[in-house]
């Protein structure tokens, strides 16, 4: 699974993104609510763990904006609070599932395997846009039949810019996403990986072309390369 969690207590929160990586999940971290609405809202994830008490934005604001944006990915609330008007209002502002803390890591997985079991509408195994279809599981770009396996970074970059498609992404945005928010980055990476992509698009004949917006990032976009 591709997880979200949205926790201020950075000690919390690196531990419980130990627990999940060790599981096998692919976990991204987020320490604020605007940082983590952003993360929820430009990436594709299985399911988005969300503190209530949180600097910037409050894990019900996050819940209550992600689906009036349209995201449809399954939020559990992790809080302190265990007051019935707090689960009723996380549950109101469009969580899924409520666990209040202290917990332990088996009760943490096994709320995460009840969600993703409701799959249905809001469980993603691609993403399309264009006519093009981003395999999440195989890492694979195909249109018309004919598919590429994309390497880690190129998975990555091609992730956030089908889940934005039409939208330009910054390049910060794509540095964080791509290479995390620790890593230092020069612009000729992310040129290169940009390159990259862009030839697979070509082989596909995709009708889809990255277009760069100088000074800010780079848009997926209709029709093919000039």
């Amino acid at each position: 699974m591709n997880l979200l969690i949205v926790e201020d207590d950075e000690r919390l929160a690196d531990a419980l993104a130990h627990i999940l990586e060790e599981a096998g999940h692919t976990v991204d971290v987020a320490n604020d609510g605007e940082t983590g609405y952003s993360f929820a809202t430009q990436g594709t994830y299985d399911v988005a763990i969300l503190d209530v008490m949180l600097p910037k934005k409050n894990g019900f604001d996050i819940a209550a904006d992600m689906r009036r944006a349209g995201v449809a990915t399954p939020v559990l609330m992790l809080t302190a609070r265990d007051a019935v008007p707090d689960k009723i209002r996380g549950l109101d502002s469009g969580a899924d599932d409520y666990m209040t803390k202290p917990f332990a890591p088996a009760e943490l997985m096994a709320h995460l395997r009840a969600l993703t079991r409701r799959r249905g509408e809001v469980e993603f195994e691609t993403i399309s846009n264009f006519g093009l279809v981003l395999d999440l599981n195989e890492r694979e770009l195909s249109r018309n039949g004919a598919s590429i396996h994309l390497s880690a970074k190129e998975f990555a970059l091609a992730r956030v810019l089908m889940s934005n498609a039409g939208k330009t992404v910054p390049k910060a945005t794509i540095i964080d996403r791509v290479w995390g928010a620790d890593a230092t980055v020069e612009d000729n990476n992310v040129e290169a990986y940009v390159s990259f992509l862009r030839k697979k698009l070509r082989f596909l004949e995709a009708d889809a072309h990255i277009e760069t917006i100088r000074s800010v990032g780079y848009r997926l976009t209709e029709g093919r390369d000039a």
